[in-house]
């Protein structure tokens, strides 16, 4: 049996099920002249509504940056929080090949569910815009526009610890933490910070969205597993990248020959999560060694039977033990006596 085959076998049904038939509809939906089918895969794409009344110990209220741009964010806030006691904020980013799913999409809107529950956090899901409508560099605009929203004083409950804040994404989301959070840090270097009193405490790298020109061996090894594939992950880039671009431009190859060297950025400490079955993973770990390479404090989680976007599949038991590890990451940067 190989790899890509074991992958599949080895998920619960309704994973199997649910992989299936998003793969079936995003290649259907993706278009020989590049651009997407949104009616065809908003068949599928299902939404949730914000709700003020708690639901599993957590209310959801939406808020727009930028009425021109259509540029909003969910928020979503766990209940029975102790008076006085302030949270940490977790900025998060969706995956989607930068060209599908939403910060409503059903499936996003139960992982922040999730995340703001478990890890007693607020957090904040960015519905920035997508490609090819939108390309480069329009998702790190949406999110450097948001982190700028959100640090203005008031805008957040008052429980929101603005000093303490972490910049989450899988996949295109955790590209975007990547890009947004170096253009923080280069605005904190040159003493131009104006997103202050927001302190980016932490990333939360999961299973980014990189690329290269160059195939590496987990692309060609993992050619048809779940989620993702050469042929949709290069449509993407295309539908994504400045025309006439290729994929060593440094927004996918960060750590490519006209990418800026991490050791000039100032990124804060990362947490990498890396999956065995996910054809990304060796550009993933490429990431995580350039990163300790660049003295930056940088942890490295792997999950060998993971297949790409496990984590926002409760059936699987790697998803809870992701958000343990997550939990214990975030209390790790907390200042002395705050837990």
């Amino acid at each position: 049996m190989g790899t890509s085959e074991a992958a599949y076998r080895s998920l619960p049904w309704q994973t199997k099920l649910f992989c299936s038939i998003m793969g079936v509809f995003t290649d259907m939906s993706l278009r020989k002249d590049g651009t997407i089918n949104r009616r065809l895969f908003g068949t599928i794409d299902f939404t949730s509504p914000a709700c003020g009344r708690p639901t599993n110990g957590v209310s959801t209220a939406d808020f727009t940056v930028d009425s021109s741009t259509g540029l909003w964010f969910r928020l979503f806030t766990p209940t029975g929080t102790p008076a006085g006691k302030k949270l940490p904020i977790i900025v998060f980013f969706h995956g989607g090949g930068f060209a599908f799913l939403a910060a409503n999409s059903k499936a996003y809107d139960a992982v922040c569910r999730r995340f703001a529950r478990r890890l007693q956090a607020l957090v904040i899901s960015v519905n920035y815009r997508l490609a090819p409508e939108h390309k480069f560099p329009t998702p790190y605009d949406d999110a450097e526009a948001t982190l700028r929203w959100i640090s203005k004083p008031g805008r957040l409950p008052e429980s929101a610890n603005l000093g303490r804040c972490f910049l989450a994404g899988d996949s295109a989301g955790a590209n975007i933490v990547h890009h947004v959070g170096s253009r923080v840090a280069a605005a904190r270097s040159l003493k131009e910070d104006d997103f202050w009193p927001l302190r980016i405490v932490g990333h939360v790298i999961i299973q980014p969205f990189f690329g290269g020109e160059e195939r590496v061996l987990s692309e060609l090894r993992l050619r048809n597993v779940p989620i993702v594939s050469i042929e949709r992950t290069d449509f993407l880039w295309r539908a994504f990248l400045p025309e006439g671009a290729n994929r060593d431009h440094p927004a996918a190859n960060v750590t490519g020959p006209h990418a800026p060297p991490l050791a000039e950025i100032g990124l804060p400490r990362t947490l990498v999560v890396v999956g065995g079955y996910d054809p990304l993973q060796d550009r993933q770990r490429l990431y995580y060694d350039d990163l300790k390479e660049a003295g930056i404090q940088a942890r490295l989680l792997e999950y060998p039977d993971a297949i790409h976007a496990f984590y926002a599949f409760p059936e699987l038991r790697e998803s809870g033990e992701l958000i343990a590890e997550i939990k214990s990451f975030i209390e790790e940067q907390a200042p002395s006596g705050e837990l």
